[in-house]
């Protein structure tokens, strides 16, 4: 059974060599709002009422719990405009 909060949850954030990532959870009301397997853009993800700063993008749907969604951005990316460090190429 997965586990729903009764409100959105964030985790810390966590990172390898070249992005820090975190992940959110969406309560049960709010995930059955959702397209099943479409990656949100920023404005999608704000308006279900998911709050982070600037910069992080919906990369992956976490399939075997679907209502986890999972969340990357470039280390360095200023978190006030989004904007990636200056010269950043994505490895993958």
């Amino acid at each position: 059974m997965p586990h729903y909060p009764e409100e959105i949850e964030y985790s810390d954030k966590y990172q390898d060599d070249f992005y820090e990532y975190r992940h959110v959870i969406l309560p049960k009301h709010i995930f059955k709002k959702l397209t099943k397997g479409k990656l949100l853009n920023e404005m999608e993800w704000r308006g279900l009422g998911v709050q982070q700063s600037r910069g992080w993008i919906h990369y992956e749907c976490h399939r075997p719990e679907p209502h986890i969604l999972l969340f990357r951005r470039p280390k360095g990316t200023d978190p006030n405009t989004g904007l990636p460090p200056q010269g950043f190429s994505a490895p993958y």
